[in-house]
């Protein structure tokens, strides 16, 4: 996809401000715009639930806590005017992988002459991301498999498919009707925090090793601190949304196969949400959790219950397609990763020193001169002179058997004449007697 403007660069992006929600409001409904309300923990707050505490949530995003990024968008402006808006936040608590929760754009004139198209802001709004947020490693992205437009853009942005999604809705009747049996859930125990590495491992197996890989979860993302209890009670006076959850424990593998998370509803204003998981080889406990969570629901106005599948849990979307089940959204999950390029150096060699100029001061000021070294008398390498020298022996030497043997081989000189040469040691008198 080609863009029609040649000065892309004269959209300049900036972190959202509170004067930028009243002109945020039209975009939604412009040529590109995608907003996901769904999300693995419940219902994510739009922009208009979140303008009356825009505030409140500037200032906790100074601090670390864990609503730091839930405001976390940029607007893409033109001449002081709004034309485009990103949405994102983490998902992990590492905050290695990052997703898009909201973009919207429209087009217009840059110049009152060329033609900024919608794609082109979003792109722009979309590498703007990517290059500025350098905790994130990987990037999450969902689109309507409907939307080419929006589809072309993330595929030139670098984003590839991961999985597929589909929304599925219960109608009220429905959990009516699946909340008259009776779940077989012997071993149904609550969530704490004790229980955040069972729910990881239940996590790591069911799901396909690169859709683990982007999700990137670790036990400490299993966690409620005392922030998440706090937001909760704020979410269930406020929006009267109470969290319910609850896993299955296996008692012979010592480990948890099933697992739900439900948001219930209070007042009726916004459906029932759950996030369900179940281990690949226990795919029995589908009726059984979707029987407890109807059952939990009835407590509540009637309303339908909403949770999603991927296209590698086939038998949850083949029963909830036999209940009856309506299907409301199809979406693709879309992935990239992201390399921050630090510094390129070259890599570290002796033979790339400057050795001879570092170290200029010690070289020797002349050629050195090679040297006999010898083991007696004065040299420079031994400058003190031996205890005891020992000259050359001349003539022959008898041993102890009485045998005559010549002392060296220099003993003899060229014209046949013995050195005159003694040992200091040796009575030559009583040496002299003993030859005669």
């Amino acid at each position: 996809m080609t863009s029609a403007s040649p000065h892309p660069q004269s959209i300049s992006i900036r972190p959202l401000q509170g004067r930028d929600f009243d002109a945020l409001e039209h975009l939604a409904s412009k040529e590109l715009a995608a907003e996901h309300s769904y999300h693995p923990t419940g219902p994510h707050p739009t922009m208009e639930q979140m303008r009356p505490w825009y505030g409140v949530l500037k200032c906790l995003s100074w601090v670390p806590n864990p609503l730091q990024h839930m405001l976390c968008a940029f607007v893409a402006e033109h001449a002081g005017q709004p034309h485009g808006m990103i949405r994102v936040s983490p998902v992990n608590r590492t905050r290695s992988t990052w997703r898009v929760e909201q973009i919207a754009a429209e087009s217009t004139l840059v110049d009152g002459q060329v033609k900024l198209l919608a794609t082109d802001v979003a792109s722009q709004l979309l590498r703007y991301c990517l290059q500025n947020i350098w905790e994130a490693r990987t990037w999450m992205i969902e689109v309507d498999v409907n939307d080419s437009a929006a589809l072309g853009v993330y595929r030139q942005t670098g984003f590839q498919p991961l999985a597929q999604m589909a929304y599925w809705a219960i109608a009220p009747d429905l959990l009516t009707t699946l909340a008259q049996r009776e779940p077989d859930l012997p071993n149904l125990l609550p969530v704490s925090n004790a229980d955040a590495f069972l729910l990881h491992q239940l996590d790591t197996v069911a799901m396909p090793p690169l859709v683990r890989q982007v999700f990137d979860r670790q036990p400490p993302d299993f966690k409620s601190g005392v922030f998440q209890t706090l937001v909760n009670g704020v979410q269930h006076w406020v929006r009267r949304v109470d969290s319910v959850s609850g896993y299955v424990f296996e008692p012979q593998r010592k480990a948890a196969i099933g697992y739900f998370n439900l948001q219930l509803c209070r007042d009726g204003r916004c459906p029932h949400v759950a996030e369900l998981t179940v281990h690949p080889a226990y795919t029995w406990l589908y009726p059984e959790l979707l029987a407890q969570m109807a059952r939990m629901t009835q407590d509540c106005p009637p309303q339908q219950l909403c949770l999603a599948s991927a296209d590698y849990q086939s038998e949850r979307e083949e029963y909830l397609a036999q209940i009856g089940a309506e299907r409301t959204q199809h979406t693709l999950l879309m992935s990239r990763s992201v390399w921050h390029k630090l510094r390129e150096t070259r890599p570290v060699s002796f033979e790339y020193l400057p050795l001879p100029e570092v170290l200029q001061g010690l070289q020797p000021a002349r050629k050195p001169v090679p040297s006999r070294f010898s083991m007696f008398g004065r040299t420079a390498a031994n400058p003190m002179p031996a205890a005891h020298p020992i000259p050359p022996v001349s003539g022959t030497v008898r041993d102890d058997h009485g045998d005559s043997a010549p002392a060296s081989p220099e003993a003899s000189s060229t014209d046949g004449k013995s050195s005159d040469r003694r040992l200091p040691f040796l009575n030559h008198d009583s040496m002299e007697g003993s030859q005669g």
